[in-house]
């Protein structure tokens, strides 16, 4: 089989969009701009597609991998038969590959290993023909210094047994499938931790068991946990008897006393050898599809964060507020870049609020701010409040905005490389304030894992998280595109073919050279070749560039085909983009070459429409209930405004405009079954939502949106 016939089996996507989209990987393409600028060549295949095809072919090269160690490893013990050989090779299933090596991998001495060298393997097979009658009388031949008497004989002929039944390929393919269809998992508390104060958030499962196949992702990492932390003890159990009758079925064949000796080393292989392992390899399984969709919750709040609508090139009045230590404020230019950081304390216990109107007003005069960004924080609201009593000189929009990750962001290398000069109270009201103006360029610097909108994002598989948020971050960044000569190091990093050093070197020449006029100027940059010119360049924009097709989404390679579209025209190519009756009148048929294919130029003709449109809405400002300033303000039965601030795989969690966000179980979304979340809700989207439970003391509020 080859590496396009295993992705084709799996996704069902024609064998020639695979194969031509495995060579654009050869040639070093990357993702985002095969998903872009390749769509003739993959048949139109989108990130997604791409993306499994990879991710596909990784696997398929794994599974060769460990098909020739298992291989050698058996032939180096002379145990590689032709048809043994054959079945390996045949084989593209980890599991059956890994059930083939099972007698042949090394391990430490067994019970079966033990009998073999007190030579009772001829008695095990004489038991296993299940033709003699009279095995005790057998039995009594294989008496030695070593073996006591019939009965420790037949135990040892037993253990044998007992091992080639756990390696028996169909016993282990039909248990496992019993696990599969029919494992039930439980969990008990442990007795001396029950009391516990830390318990008690994992009471629920202090007795608890549920089907395996059917247990949601959250619940099942939540069981872990508990597990991990010492909570409660699990297991994953079948139906014994069940097992056993399917075991006998495949191996009895007679009724003698050798089937009795069967069937002893049968309950034996199933507890000791067969149970253990099968039952822990399907919580495997499960912890696997249940790390899987988490790593899709998490991925999916996380896009959503960095596409957040952005206010876009302002200067904004950045708080961090903040009750005995003040509040800092920062103020930027429409860059980003700061201008001015002082100290207000406007609430108790200095409560300065008339100074801390002055300086502000005076801010915003002396550095022409035109929006004012606050942290979600400690005094947020009390915050919000005192800026909306000041009487400023001309409109200014007031945000409130998530300040998750910003603590994270003003204590790393990147912040005091941008700020060496400054505390880390100031790195954090900027990034509030830059987050408000461009979310993706500002969340690029901090751990996704820091952001906040995650669930259980430290009980699943740490590589396969990564690896997962770095391509939503690439995603994110390449769907938007940035500007070459405004984005940071850690924006540039995530550009298609750039990478952190090219980001690096594309940074500093900026510095020493000035702004890039042009895109082409980027193969000037040191060790940003052909290859990495051509992956990027259209990812990246230059306003008032000498060639306005480099503030576009138009790759370089299609500047000749539009200048011929203009010239057939009798235009200039500056006077044929966002000119959509021109636009409109050209045949993309015309222009097709062996180059450029039909669905390219139709996407070149969209982008001339509106070049360079930032995807992302602009962002509004949003008003909480002014009356409802903690908990203690929330009752049932209330309708309040609110936004979605956190997507879990059982509902979504919506800020209400105080520390506490309240929960709406996806049963209580809207009326009617509900099976994801996501079809419901977005990530910063407005809601109203009614109050149905509130219980203060654990800081838990229940919502519903079925009003």
């Amino acid at each position: 089989m080859t590496a396009s016939e295993f992705i084709h089996k799996q996704l069902n996507i024609p064998t020639k969009s695979i194969d031509s989209t495995l060579q654009l990987f050869t040639e070093d393409c990357t993702i985002p701009f095969i998903a872009r600028y390749r769509k003739d060549k993959t048949g139109n295949l989108d990130e997604v597609a791409i993306e499994n095809i990879f991710k596909l072919n990784k696997q398929f090269e794994e599974i060769v991998k460990r098909k020739q160690s298992i291989l050698k490893s058996i032939e180096e013990q002379s145990a590689l038969t032709s048809e043994l050989r054959q079945k390996i090779e045949f084989s593209f299933d980890l599991q059956e590959l890994e059930d083939f090596y099972l007698p042949y991998k090394k391990r430490k001495k067994t019970k079966a290993d033990t009998a073999r060298e007190k030579g009772l393997e001829p008695l095990a097979k004489i038991i296993m023909s299940q033709r003699s009658d009279d095995i005790d009388f057998i039995a009594s031949k294989y008496i030695n210094q070593n073996v006591a008497d019939e009965d420790d004989a037949l135990q040892g002929a037993r253990d044998i047994i007992a091992e080639w039944i756990n390696e028996n390929l169909y016993v282990r393919k039909n248990l496992r499938r019993l696990f599969q269809r029919k494992a039930i998992i439980c969990s008990k508390v442990v007795k001396s931790k029950k009391d516990e104060e830390a318990a008690q958030k994992f009471s629920q499962y202090f007795e608890w068991q549920e089907a395996l196949n059917r247990i949601p992702s959250h619940r099942l990492l939540a069981m872990l946990r508990a597990e991990n932390e010492g909570f409660v003890k699990t297991s994953v159990d079948i139906e014994k008897d069940e097992a056993l009758d399917l075991i006998e079925n495949a191996i009895i064949k007679s009724n003698n006393s050798s089937s009795k000796q069967i069937e002893l080393a049968i309950t034996d292989s199933f507890k000791r050898l067969l149970e253990p392992a099968l039952s822990n390899e399907a919580l495997q399984e499960a912890k696997e599809k249940a790390d899987i969709k988490a790593i899709e919750v998490f991925s999916e709040n996380l896009q959503q964060l960095l596409l957040a609508s952005p206010l876009g090139e302002k200067r904004i009045l950045a708080i961090d507020p903040g009750y005995r230590t003040g509040c800092k404020v920062v103020c930027l230019d429409e860059k980003g870049d700061l201008l001015h950081n002082e100290n207000i304390y406007p609430h108790a216990p200095q409560n300065e609020s008339g100074m801390a109107m002055k300086k502000i007003r005076s801010m915003v005069n002396a550095y022409n701010i035109e929006a004012i960004s606050i942290g979600n924080g400690t005094a947020s609201r009390e915050t919000e409040f005192f800026i909306k009593k000041i009487a400023f000189d001309k409109p200014i929009q007031v945000f409130v905005v998530s300040e998750a990750g910003a603590s994270v962001y003003s204590a790393s290398k990147i912040a005091r490389d941008e700020f060496p000069n400054y505390d880390v109270t100031v790195r954090g009201a900027v990034s509030i304030g830059r987050r408000l103006a461009d979310p993706l360029a500002e969340l690029v610097k901090i751990d996704p894992k820091s952001i906040g909108v995650g669930q259980y994002q430290h009980d699943v598989d740490q590589t396969k998280l990564k690896e997962e948020l770095d391509n939503t971050v690439i995603r994110s960044v390449n769907s938007v595109g940035i500007n070459l000569n405004t984005a940071s190091k850690s924006l540039l990093s995530y550009v298609s073919g750039i990478g952190e050093k090219m980001a690096e070197n594309i940074v500093n020449f900026r510095t020493e050279n000035g702004a890039f006029t042009e895109r082409k100027e980027l193969k000037k940059v040191p060790r940003l070749g052909e290859k990495a010119y051509q992956q990027a360049a259209a990812f990246v924009r230059i306003k008032n560039a000498k060639n306005p097709l480099d503030n576009s989404a138009v790759h370089p390679e299609a500047y000749k085909t539009i200048e011929k579209m203009a010239k057939d025209l009798g235009l200039k190519t500056e006077d044929l983009i966002s000119n959509k009756d021109k636009i409109a009148s050209i045949n993309p048929e015309k222009y097709v070459t062996n180059d450029i294919g039909i669905l390219a130029i139709k996407d070149i003709l969209k982008e001339l429409e509106k070049p360079g449109l930032d995807p992302r809405k602009a962002a509004k400002v949003f008003e909480f209930d002014p009356n409802v300033k903690s908990i203690k303000d929330v009752k049932p039965g209330m309708i309040l405004p609110g936004i979605v601030n956190n997507i879990t795989a059982f509902g979504c969690f919506v800020d209400l405009g105080i520390k506490e966000s309240g929960l709406v179980h996806i049963s209580q979304l809207k009326d009617g079954f509900v099976s994801d979340v996501n079809e419901v809700v977005k990530l910063h989207q407005h809601v109203q939502v009614k109050i149905t439970e509130v219980d203060e003391a654990r800081k838990r509020i229940q919502l519903t949106m079925i009003l």
